[in-house]
């Protein structure tokens, strides 16, 4: 019988500055005495999440630090988030460069502050400069982008976008997909439905991005009460603690391959390369 295990992986520093060095994994066969103790182990029918293409060419010995583009629209609270994670180690990655449909936000102020490029799409009353997708594809190959977040982008991404990094786009959605999302379903006004709804229990949502709004694949989730005189504003600020943890913890395993596939297509985050616990 096959079973999937990890090839020679990369090597993460540590936040001490060191470095830890894993396992050697290979795909072989079990001898059928060995096909339980194994699926235990680590979880028959898991898939890892593939490398960028950039990073197997190279076959370097060890974990590179990830290059990641978050996109946003807004305040630009999450990528806030994200990128004080990327400096103090908690994700091994470096946001290289911001795409914005609004390059005046707040985010966009921010990013030019700790001055990380920025790329205006699409071309709005907003973004007058604005670049095409081809552009915009053209630009995140250049500058090496493995991995894209969504921090608060309100646009559709390009179909073309999407093809070329698949099981690589991430978004943060401020409640418990597959209810209150879609279309419209963005800000106050998923906290606002929550409430209109009766629901009690509402929480924040990490998944992969397909050519639809919040249909791809959960990753991980968060959950919050809904308290009985709650606001819009008093939800979203407990859901909004919540996206900081979960968005953080998510990139994290993203940027260090602990992200694997089920053979249902469900992707699992295994809690470390020392546990084969899957969360």
């Amino acid at each position: 019988m096959l079973a999937w295990s990890m090839p020679h992986h990369r090597g993460i520093t540590s936040r001490a500055g060191g470095c830890v060095n894993l396992r050697n994994w290979q795909l072989r066969c079990l001898d059928p005495s060995q096909e339980e103790e194994r699926a235990e182990a680590s979880g028959e029918g898991i898939v890892q999440q593939p490398r960028s293409e950039r990073v197997q060419q190279q076959g370097v010995d060890g974990f590179q630090r990830a290059k990641l583009a978050v996109f946003l629209s807004g305040g630009g609270s999450n990528f806030r988030a994200l990128h004080a994670a990327t400096l103090q180690n908690a994700i091994y990655g470096d946001v290289v460069v911001v795409v914005s449909d609004r390059p005046g936000c707040k985010g966009c102020e921010y990013a030019q502050e700790h001055k990380i490029p920025i790329l205006s799409y699409p071309k709005n009353k907003y973004a007058q400069d604005g670049i095409s997708a081809s552009q915009l594809v053209d630009s995140l190959r250049h500058s090496g982008v493995d991995y894209i977040l969504l921090a608060g982008y309100l646009k559709m991404l390009p179909t073309e976008l999407v093809q070329v990094f698949p099981r690589a786009i991430l978004n943060i959605h401020p409640a418990l997909l597959p209810s209150f999302g879609g279309k419209g379903f963005y800000g106050m006004k998923v906290h606002e439905a929550v409430i209109r709804s009766g629901a009690r229990y509402s929480g924040a949502t990490v998944h992969f991005v397909d050519e639809e709004y919040d249909s791809g694949p959960i990753l991980a989730q968060r959950v919050v009460p809904v308290l009985a005189y709650d606001s819009p504003l008093d939800l979203a600020a407990r859901v909004l603690k919540q996206e900081h943890i979960l968005y953080t913890e998510a990139v994290a395993a993203l940027c260090e391959d602990r992200i694997f596939w089920r053979e249902d297509g469900v992707p699992l985050i295994r809690k470390s390369w020392d546990e084969a616990e899957y969360l």
